[in-house]
């Protein structure tokens, strides 16, 4: 597998699901990674394993839950305070909630909003000043095929992801000039946490492990290619 040494990765809901799956992968070629979640524990055991697994790495955490706009604040100065640059963003964390439009309340429509729109918004504004400075970068949203297929059952989780693929467009015009890329990664049904205890069977979902190979590969064609999007949809029964 091609490596990615001396370059350094930031992973927003690094300790669960499709996160984490990239985390592992990006250790594994050879990146440092800067890896936040909500759980100090869980990032410290994650940080353990990780450069217990690949001690050519390193692998730094700061605990944020995303629903906090001042705690999205700290995070944004403890990164810019780091000394190496970071070449690799990947807005990944996110919340699903299976309410409609009408039926939801304030917080369901807030908390979504924070989370998965809000978040990647202000961290790919940061991050990506300092990767046109440095000339390089690539920045991951990973979204929804519900940016595709609206779901009603779920409607503002649809519109922030909507949100997410316009937000990806945006900033991929205007970082293109300065050798950013900006990559959306559009998964289907993934098995992840928010589908625990479902009778549908494995096959009927694609794996973490298949965002995180998808992250991967785009890193590792040539500077002069980029990938727009990618969608990723189960082979079989659900979308």
């Amino acid at each position: 597998m091609p490596l990615l040494t001396n370059q350094t990765a930031l992973i927003t809901g690094a300790t669960k699901g499709m996160g984490l799956a990239i985390a592992e992968k990006l250790a594994e070629c050879g990146c440092n990674l800067l890896v936040s979640a909500r759980h100090a524990e869980a990032l410290e055991a994650l940080k353990i394993r990780l450069e217990k697994s690949y001690p050519g790495i390193t692998v730094q955490y700061f605990t944020c839950d995303f629903a906090d706009s001042e705690q999205l604040t700290r995070l944004i100065h403890w990164i810019e305070q780091q000394i190496l640059p970071i070449d690799i963003l990947v807005n990944n964390v996110g919340i699903f909630r299976p309410v409609s439009l009408l039926d939801e309340s304030d917080e369901d429509f807030d908390l979504q909003m924070r989370i998965n729109y809000h978040t990647p918004h202000r961290l790919s504004r940061s991050i990506a000043r300092n990767m046109c400075k440095n000339g390089k970068g690539h920045i991951f949203n990973i979204s929804s095929i519900a940016s595709r297929e609206p779901v009603s059952s779920a409607g503002t989780y649809t519109v922030t992801k909507y949100a997410v693929r316009g937000l990806t467009q945006v900033l991929r015009d205007e970082v293109r000039p300065h050798g950013v890329k900006v990559t959306e990664i559009i998964p289907g049904s993934t098995l992840t946490s928010s589908w625990e205890g479902t009778p549908v069977s494995a096959d009927r979902f694609i794996m973490p492990a298949d965002i995180a190979t998808a992250v991967v590969m785009c890193l590792q064609l040539s500077a002069g290619a980029l990938v727009d999007e990618i969608v990723i949809k189960p082979q079989y029964g659900n979308s």
